[in-house]
């Protein structure tokens, strides 16, 4: 039965400015966020009609018009519709696009909150672009909290979508330094990119605290309590950020059964939800190096085969001694933090970069990382230092060149340096530090092996190569009876 205190529309024309179809914690979250605000009237709907009572017992003096069917709710909805989709994505995604696209009429808004594929919606755009309607594959970042008291958003389709959709997602989106935290990203897939390589940055920034927690702990000696402190610490300086801040939270939890450290009894298997992986696959599609991204998918990866672990350490019982550190060594690992961490958002923002060039979209590298700024699970005082670095010059090659985070990075490169040592001299894995290094240090050198690479190239394969001192594709001829090279027109293989 419908509850005493749902609404209904009037069938020819509702009385919603905006629906939101899927109830589960991040979707009544939303709704609840949207009804909260001036001006907005929130349509409610849920496969299950349960979830949707359940909101309604909760929450039913919000104003929602609450319907047991999908016809309902688009009868509850004024023109132009529009209909944010908080479902799992994939095929339950698709299927509720269908219902909609069946109803919806030239103009209408279809919005996907939940973390698609970009690949799909950019699909899912032109599918529904050819029937005359608007789709929107929008990120959406922050968690259940972000979603009840204020995300960061990202969406992306059509500017006509985004005349309508804008002040309903500023109204909700999170703000920082006085600005929603939100912005119109470009066009079809855009958004859901974006949202992706947020998502790969956080499971760099993760991998990166924890490699530090790792090293304060079992070769700093430093105890759970004492590392409470560090992080509480780091959370007044240029580290400031949200991560930083719950590391000290999760870090000062007891377990109340044993009476340890909560950290201690959790298991240390991490998995992931796909997005750390989407974006590697496509930084390699791109041509993008993401390592440090890439290391923090990997670890969580050899941290979940908890059976090929113990096998190792059976086969190798032996390991090194931890060595004895220097005076400093908090400090160090701190640098090393921040270095490494410049060096993910770097890798982070060139496959923005690339995905704008490749899929011609009109990315505004500033207004990513102002948006970033508050709601989202990165949200840092360090983006401040970005969008400045955006704003002074919007074509720079990296971040790394910005003359503060160079000056950043040259103030903690020998401590970047010593850390890295100290971890693989005492047996602990970093690979997220190492690997931002080893990057560093390839940006930084003056000439690579790759030279060497194209000359195996070449002898297996007549793959090519270029020359330094003239123009032209070569090829040599490596038999030990003719050696002499050739230049002729590039390999197509």
């Amino acid at each position: 039965m419908v509850a005493e205190n749902q609404q209904h529309g009037d069938g020819d024309g509702g009385q919603a400015n905006i629906g939101v179809i899927g109830l589960a914690v991040m979707g009544s979250n939303l709704a609840r966020n949207l009804a909260s605000r001036e001006g907005n009237t929130v349509a409610v709907y849920n496969r299950t009609y349960a979830r949707t009572q359940e909101l309604m017992d909760e929450h039913g003096d919000m104003g929602f018009i609450a319907s047991e069917d999908i016809d309902g709710f688009v009868a509850s909805l004024s023109k132009p519709r529009t209909a944010i989709i908080m479902v799992q994505a994939g095929k339950g995604t698709d299927a509720v696009i269908g219902q909609l696209a069946e109803r919806f009429e030239e103009g209408d808004i279809i919005v996907d909150g939940g973390n698609a594929n970009f690949h799909d919606t950019i699909r899912r755009e032109h599918d529904l672009r050819d029937k005359g309607l608007n789709f929107v594959g929008t990120g959406i970042s922050g968690g259940e909290e972000g979603a009840l008291k204020g995300p960061s958003i990202m969406p992306g389709g059509s500017d006509e979508a985004w005349e309508t959709l804008g002040p309903i997602l500023r109204s909700i989106a999170a703000v920082a330094e006085g600005e929603p935290c939100v912005t119109h990203v470009g066009t079809d897939g855009a958004g859901h990119f974006v949202k992706m390589v947020h998502n790969g940055i956080e499971y760099a920034d993760m991998q990166l605290i924890a490699e530090s927690y790792d090293l304060l702990r079992r070769v700093g000696g430093h105890s759970t309590d004492d590392l409470v402190k560090v992080f509480e610490q780091w959370n007044e300086g240029d580290l400031e950020s949200y991560l930083i801040e719950i590391t000290g939270e999760v870090l000062k939890q007891q377990d109340p059964e044993s009476g340890k450290a909560l950290v201690d009894v959790i298991r240390d298997e991490a998995g992931s939800k796909g997005t750390g992986v989407w974006t590697v696959q496509n930084a390699v599609g791109l041509g993008v190096p993401v390592s440090g991204i890439g290391e923090a998918v990997f670890a969580r990866a050899v941290s979940s085969k908890p059976a090929q672990r113990a096998a190792v350490r059976q086969a190798f019982p032996d390991r090194p001694d931890v060595v004895d550190v220097p005076d400093g060594f908090e400090d160090d690992v701190r640098a090393a933090l921040y270095a490494s961490k410049v060096v993910a958002y770097a890798q982070g923002f060139d496959l923005i970069i690339a995905g704008a060039k490749e899929y011609d979209w009109d990315i505004s590298l500033g207004d990513m990382a102002k948006i970033w700024r508050g709601g989202c699970i990165i949200r840092a005082q360090f983006l401040n230092r970005i969008v400045e670095a955006y704003d002074k010059n919007p074509e720079l090659e990296s971040l790394l060149v910005d003359p503060y985070f160079a000056d950043a990075v040259k103030e903690g490169e020998a401590a970047w340096r010593r850390i890295v040592g100290i971890a693989a001299a005492s047996g602990v894995p970093a690979p997220g530090f190492s690997s931002a290094l080893a990057y560093f240090d390839s940006l930084a050198s003056d000439r690579l092996p790759a030279s060497l690479i194209q000359g195996l190239r070449d002898f297996f394969g007549a793959h090519t190569y270029q020359r330094v001192d003239k123009d032209g594709t070569f090829h040599t001829l490596w038999s030990e009876d003719d050696r002499r090279e050739v230049e002729q027109e590039p390999s197509t293989h």
